[in-house]
């Protein structure tokens, strides 16, 4: 529970729309006469329907007596640092000292360029923020005698005059969620104001440490940096004083422009938060006791489970692909309360029980109904070790990783999108950009640590519980809770080519067929995914090819690329350079995870696309269901490891053929026609479950040696809800 020491507070966020533009006052004056604080409005100059923000502040200020004014937060890129300085001292000094200045490292570069502003990468912007803080505080040091001077990358001062010195100490709030920014306010800044619909679970606990670290790191004490938060209406006065308890938030904003809203929020939420939170710190509320059918949970997790209806739980309801509804969500941050977890669960097998690392998986079997999962989210360290190792907690996302280790110059091939978790992958395989030139995720990992069905902690490695360590890396749901992996990271270049190609065949069969046969001839270094949805009658196929290849230089990746691009006529092309890191990074609003429902998703692995499987494929196109059908590239390196070297066995393979969607009888019915032509299939892609579908999964020599394994890591079948291996039949 931090203690950071902070009275709370409580404010507003107003939007700054011109059609009324003294309503927006009157929601100013009416937030100081109800109580509240701090006002506060948002500061986009591009915007043609808002009124200037910063001439906004200045006239509440005028029209105010006592509450604090605000940006949240104002646009660095088109309020220059040297001005806004001197812009917000003046302003304080004439508001009596009631100032703040709520800062952002700025976004819609495309409308900020509009506007003649400069356009600048995420890496760019937070350079410029930390240069900016230096220019702001050098002005406002009015008493130092000698002349500002910054030469910097993006501000160059001086020699200038300092001054004017604010009324009070303006303190400097940064509008953040990255942490490279959370340990600038660490060094820098005095208080860290993020939005609550945009928080995942644990980003404020996470943002903390790193804040915390940086400030001691800096000399500074943490206590110094106050934690705010915006929120909404619909946010309850429990879970916000739940916030302040556990995350140490004491500066609540409520974003609304209804005067009711307003004045409810003032008089009768913030009310309720005080006492709430006063009751808390003074010890009267000794902790959070949760049950689940009955059975205590243990203290050390009860503090951040969830049961339907908390603050939080709606996370644990959706995953990319599928919903559920959890009777109890357990989220650890250690390995050792993972395993009060797993001895938790194994007390209710009478329930499901879910494995959560990212919810991405096709098949959404991390989430259930009315059981229990065991959320590893807060397990999300990445820590580079010596050489190329890499230690990464199965919480992780796979785009966190490629971001830690860019700087490096390294990463690991790891799937094809950057929100998919790491324990979910590393124990399944890993089909990803670097796949024929390095081979699957599981190929690399060295070791891992697991939380076994009796709830001990073993490290598995080819020296040290080898045959466990041989399950995990395939079939490793079956066996564990995967808690952290050391993994073998290989370099890779500043940028890599990224084409996408959109083709036109008029035979879509011969276009598969030739695309098997170009990928198959192609230079390791090129990995390509088709994606392809149903053939109307009477309508052009169109086929979308993603293709990775894993050169800087340009003529390179064009005289690779050029054997696919000639296969079919082109309707649209895509090719440039950009570091492996983009390619996993997430666009706005692609975090979210809106899955319902139960998902249908095939998948078979062949070793070529031969005629018979490319017209097996086409039939499927033409059946009158909704879905869409992927074929990525395996082969390659994958075939430089043993067959019998992991529970993954299909190394011959090298196409992925997956289905997500369908479900009509005509559609299952083509599906089935594939079946006898696949090598196996891949697990996370594949929703049928029973003997059939995990006889496809392993050949049966694996499948034996992993039905004697289970009867000695999971006796009782604890793990049994993602392809469950029946070691009764063996």
């Amino acid at each position: 529970m931090p203690a950071y020491g902070h009275e709370l507070r409580f404010g507003s966020f107003i939007t700054p729309v011109n059609a009324r533009p003294q309503r927006v006052v009157d929601l100013a004056v009416l937030s100081e006469d109800a109580g509240l604080d701090v006002v506060t409005f948002q500061d986009h100059p591009y915007q043609a329907g808002f009124l200037d923000t910063w001439t906004l502040l200045t006239w509440v200020a005028a029209r105010t007596s006592r509450i604090h004014v605000s940006g949240n937060v104002l646009n660095l890129p088109l309020r220059p640092p040297a001005v806004l300085a001197r812009s917000v001292a003046s302003l304080d000094l004439l508001s009596g000292g009631r100032a703040v200045l709520g800062l952002g490292t700025g976004g819609f570069w495309d409308a900020i360029a509009g506007m003649g502003g400069p356009r600048r990468t995420a890496a760019e912007s937070v350079s410029a923020l930390d240069e900016a803080l230096d220019v702001i505080r050098g002005f406002w040091a009015g008493d130092d005698p000698g002349p500002l001077r910054l030469d910097g990358r993006f501000y160059q001062v001086g020699p200038a005059e300092r001054g004017p010195s604010p009324a009070h100490e303006v303190p400097i709030w940064l509008g953040t969620y990255k942490p490279r920014m959370q340990r600038l306010i660490g060094r820098k800044a005095d208080g860290w104001l993020p939005s609550l619909p945009w928080l995942k679970p644990g980003d404020l606990a996470r943002g903390n440490r790193i804040i915390d670290q940086a400030a001691a790191q800096a000399g500074r004490d943490p206590r110094e940096i106050t934690r705010l938060l915006n929120v909404t209406p619909g946010d309850t006065a429990e879970d916000l004083a739940r916030i302040a308890v556990e995350d140490g938030v004491s500066v609540f904003v409520v974003a609304s422009d209804d005067p009711a809203e307003l004045r409810r929020f003032a008089r009768t939420t913030a009310a309720e938060i005080r006492e709430r939170v006063a009751e808390a710190r003074s010890g009267h509320v000794a902790g959070r006791a949760v049950a689940f059918g009955g059975d205590p949970v243990p203290a050390a997790l009860a503090a951040r489970a969830l049961t339907p209806g908390d603050r939080g739980h709606a996370r644990y309801t959706a995953g990319y692909f599928r919903g559920g509804d959890p009777g109890l969500v357990l989220r650890p941050r250690t390995p050792a309360e993972v395993q009060d977890a797993v001895r938790y669960a194994a007390r209710h097998r009478d329930v499901p029980l879910g494995l959560f690392s990212g919810g991405h998986g096709l098949s959404g079997r991390s989430l259930n109904d009315g059981g229990i999962v065991i959320a590893l989210d807060a397990l999300d360290d990445v820590t580079v070790l010596d050489g190329h190792r890499v230690r990464i907690g199965a919480g992780a996302r796979w785009g966190d990783v490629a971001r830690k280790l860019a700087p490096y110059g390294l990463a690991i091939t790891s799937g094809d999108h950057g929100g998919v978790g790491v324990g979910g992958l590393a124990t399944t395989g890993g089909i990803g950009w670097f796949v024929r030139e390095h081979g699957l995720t599981i190929d690399h990992v060295r070791s891992v640590d697991v939380v076994t069905a009796s709830g001990d902690l073993v490290h598995a490695s080819d020296d040290e519980n080898p045959d466990l360590f041989w399950a995990m890396r395939g079939a490793g749901a079956n066996f564990g809770v995967a808690v952290s992996f050391e993994i073998d990271a290989h370099p890779v270049g500043a940028q890599v080519g990224f084409a996408m190609l959109v083709f036109a065949p008029d035979d879509v069969a011969a276009f598969l067929r030739g695309w098997g046969t170009a990928i198959e001839n192609a230079h390791p270094s090129v990995t390509g995914t088709l994606m392809i949805g149903p053939t109307r009658p009477g309508r052009p196929a169109a086929v979308q090819a993603l293709v990775v290849v894993d050169s800087e230089d340009a003529d390179t990746i064009v005289e690779r690329l050029t054997p696919l691009a000639d296969l079919a006529p082109l309707v649209d092309q895509s090719v440039q350079l950009m570091p492996y890191s983009a390619l996993l990074t997430l666009g706005p609003g692609d975090e979210a995870q809106h899955g319902r429902g139960e998902p249908v998703s095939h998948a078979g692995l062949v070793r070529h696309l031969t005629g018979e499987t490319a017209e097996a494929i086409a039939d499927l196109l033409a059946t009158n269901s909704r879905f869409i059908l992927s074929i990525r590239s395996a082969g390659g390196a994958v075939a430089a490891t043993a067959a019998d070297a992991t529970a993954y066995a299909w190394r011959d393979a090298n196409f992925l053929i997956a289905a997500l969607g369908g479900g009509s009888p005509g559609y299952e019915e083509s599906w089935r026609r594939l079946l006898p032509l696949f090598e196996g299939t891949y697990l996370s892609f594949e929703t049928d479950t029973g003997p059939d579908a995990l006889a496809r999964a392993f050949p049966p020599a694996h499948l034996r040696r992993l039905r004697d394994l289970k009867r000695q890591w999971d006796p009782t079948g604890l793990f049994r809800d993602n392809f469950a291996i029946d070691f009764a039949l063996a």
